[in-house]
């Protein structure tokens, strides 16, 4: 029999030991295996998976195994807090700002393996899953697809789909699911929760009001802070790039974003789940439009995003020097601030975008949470439709 989400949802229990035995089947995945040097076989590990009994057993000691190790060799230290927060038999909606595109999913991951807490779905771009190996891989980790590619008739389609699927995951399964709070990582270092995604939890029953619905799905927001972003170039050129017009991803950028993610230098990383926002949803005025009530939802979502964002030395000094001012000297060294802004000179260096040019986006990439935290103006703010 059909499942009425098989074209989105990950795996069930049933099919992950033929999906395993796909991935070792892969040459691909054997040599990924020998150059990530763990002093691990693919064989030993094909043997190691046949002891699994669930999604959990796969996740903990497969890819928790793989990201934890990267984590510890690119973080000179990972702080966590927030789990008083959440009951570890509730399922939550989990509403994430997105600065990485597979590590920011994996830190609440790596929480609920240490708490031996049950994780929760994870919501991933169809463009990010691009081959057989990826996709078996993602969806034995419980990550469930967003259709990217679409028409605008084709987008409302799968936007309910996934709606659907979501509150099935939540109400029928009790799993906890993330999602990012934006389509797309944010690239300018400003957390802006998009209305569209909000509205899109809503789609699973147009008859109900929209507070209603959000207000049972125990909206958590997630916040993560890294001192450094590990894609900080690459961001910053695609923003240059794109002053004038759209940026187009040449084939495999996606990918080399997510290596980059996994492998690059994060230096410290803070992950705070947050608290969640039943109560203030409560708040929000009934009588509102309902594109009010939705604005109102991701007003309270950022702003306990910014709350509890970890601003760094990096932060500081990126935004004095921007402003030409010392505002913030206090948080800093001039040996930080000199090591900092030599750190930017080179990331700076790339062939088709101005060293000028690509130091200013990527200083605002680390300003920008200075200014979201104090509540500071912003300007050429970043958005997309969701």
């Amino acid at each position: 029999m059909t499942d009425k989400f098989d074209s989105i949802r990950h795996f069930k229990p049933s099919e992950t030991l033929a999906a395993q035995e796909e991935i070792f089947a892969d040459e691909t995945f054997s040599h990924a295996l020998e150059k990530l040097n763990m002093g691990i076989t693919a064989e030993s590990l094909r043997e190691e998976c046949k002891t699994f009994k669930s999604h959990y057993d796969f996740q903990k000691n497969f890819a928790g195994r793989f990201l934890r190790y990267y984590s510890d060799r690119t973080t000179t230290k990972v702080n966590y807090s927030g789990l008083e927060n959440i009951e570890p038999n509730k399922a939550y909606m989990f509403i994430a700002n997105h600065r990485d595109i597979i590590m920011d999913s994996t830190y609440l991951q790596l929480y609920f393996f240490d708490n031996d807490i049950n994780t929760s779905k994870i919501a991933i771009g169809d463009n990010l899953v691009s081959t057989p190996l990826m996709l078996n891989i993602a969806k034995l980790n419980k990550m469930f697809l967003v259709k990217r590619s679409a028409s605008l008739r084709e987008k409302l389609v799968n936007s309910k789909e996934l709606s659907e699927y979501i509150h099935y995951s939540m109400f029928d399964e009790h799993e906890s699911v993330w999602i990012a709070q934006r389509n797309g990582r944010t690239k300018n270092g400003i957390d802006l929760t998009q209305q569209g995604l909000v509205k899109m939890l809503t789609y699973y029953d147009e008859s109900r009001d929209v507070l209603d619905i959000l207000k049972e799905m125990h909206i958590t927001p997630l916040t993560v802070s890294y001192e450094y972003e590990p894609c900080d170039n690459l961001k910053a050129r695609e923003l240059a790039l794109s002053e004038h017009e759209k940026y187009v991803k040449k084939p495999g950028e996606d990918f080399n974003s997510v290596c980059q993610g996994i492998f690059g230098f994060k230096g410290e990383v803070n992950f705070v789940i947050g608290k969640s926002i039943d109560d203030e949803i409560a708040q929000i005025p009934t009588d509102l439009r309902k594109n009010d009530k939705l604005t109102a939802v991701c007003q309270i979502i950022d702003k306990q995003i910014y709350a509890n964002y970890k601003l760094y030395a990096t932060n500081y000094i990126a935004y004095d020097y921007l402003g030409n001012c010392q505002e913030f000297a206090e948080y800093y060294t001039p040996q930080q601030k000199e090591a900092f802004l030599h750190y930017i000179d080179k990331q700076s260096i790339t062939e088709d975008v101005d060293a000028k040019k690509m130091k200013n986006y990527l200083l605002n990439i680390y300003a920008n949470p200075v200014k979201t935290h104090f509540g500071k103006n912003l300007a050429n703010q970043e958005e997309n439709d969701w």
